[in-house]
């Protein structure tokens, strides 16, 4: 009988920790999917003669796009609410999970394709990690076609 009552306690503790103790860790490594936390990471889009600049979010997923740059893609449609962008590998993962507060101009990535999802309407979507929010010349993302897109650092 004491035993289980060990096991019981036991099982009741980890249960607490593990609820408690994941949003501490994450907030305390930068980790966390919905941090808003600008960061020095700054980026310029460029496409069809139009620049945009985004300054990146503190998470994984958006460190470890900046480590991607410069690269050059290809901007295109999707929906009437996005423009997308295909990258060359997927980013990482780690850290993400829901978030809310969607907005138009939320630069994101969507996890099942791999690919950059730039929002200039309303938008709700489980599957993306926002990486961080476009705060110059997202007006050009309403210029409809496909382009040559290149990004870099700012």
């Amino acid at each position: 009988m004491t035993r289980q009552r060990i096991s019981r306690r036991t099982l009741l503790c980890a249960a607490l920790a593990t609820a408690v103790a994941p949003g501490a860790a994450d907030s305390q490594e930068g980790r966390d999917p919905a941090s808003r936390e600008p960061t020095e990471m700054k980026i310029r889009m460029t496409f069809e003669g139009r620049t945009m600049t985004a300054t990146l979010y503190d998470n994984p997923s958006a460190r470890d796009f900046f480590s991607m740059l410069p690269l050059h893609l290809t901007i295109e449609d999707y929906s009437s609410n996005e423009k997308i962008a295909y990258l060359p590998r997927k980013l990482t993962e780690e850290g993400s999970g829901p978030f809310g507060n969607e907005q138009p101009y939320d630069l994101c990535y969507f996890k099942p394709w791999g690919n950059l999802a730039m929002f200039y309407g309303d938008y709700r979507h489980p599957g993306l990690i926002r990486l961080g929010r476009f705060d110059g010349g997202e007006q050009a993302l309403h210029v409809r076609g496909e382009f040559p897109l290149h990004i870099e650092r700012i």
